[in-house]
């Protein structure tokens, strides 16, 4: 039902304008913004607020999203709906780096809490990009950067104890901590935080 008030209300120029579209778009890409919109309205999910259209959304996105979101805040005033809020979130990187992205069609872009043990150790030994020299004696001179190395990068996220977080990129990026030393970190809290 939110799907249709929404197509009707926003143009394709519009549309266009917000993503991009060109006339050889196909209908599917064109209404797939409407599709996007329509869970930031409450009414949206009557088996669970009934037929209560003004409980407020708030959407965690990341900033790749934002495009969806304001269109749709556009759109509330029009359907007599309240705006949604938005907290755009930092990406979670991708397994083999800052240049690719999580594919459910690649079981190696990611680690999932079905993974065994053996399958995170493997996925973040073979796939975590690193930001390790190329060889040992380069590393121990200039150390790791930890801008694109996703083994820290995941650390960021799953690390609770801050001051150990912050002693490994001093290690790394020194050159005293070794790649192989910080994916053995990182696997230690995955396996953890799966099993």
């Amino acid at each position: 039902y939110n799907i249709i008030k929404i197509q009707k209300c926003v143009t394709f120029s519009q549309a266009r304008a917000i993503f991009g579209f060109q006339d050889s778009d196909n209908i599917g890409k064109i209404s797939f913004p409407a599709i996007q919109a329509a869970p930031s309205f409450s009414n949206s999910f009557p088996h669970i607020f009934g037929k209560k259209f003004d409980i407020m959304c708030l959407i965690p996105c990341a900033i790749d999203q934002d495009p969806y979101f304001r269109m749709t805040r556009d759109a509330a005033p029009k359907l007599h709906y309240p705006k949604p809020a938005l907290v755009h979130s930092v990406f979670f990187p991708a397994l083999q780096g800052p240049k690719s992205k999580m594919s459910a069609s690649d079981a190696n872009s990611s680690i999932f809490l079905t993974d065994t043990d053996e399958q995170i150790a493997t996925k973040i030994n073979k796939y975590a990009f690193s930001g390790g020299k190329d060889t040992v004696d380069e590393h121990r001179k200039t150390g790791g950067n930890t801008e694109i190395d996703v083994s820290y990068q995941y650390l960021t996220f799953f690390m609770d104890d801050d001051e150990r977080l912050a002693k490994i990129k001093e290690d790394y990026e020194s050159g005293k901590m070794l790649t192989s030393e910080l994916k053995r970190e990182l696997i230690g809290i995955m396996q953890k935080l799966a099993s």
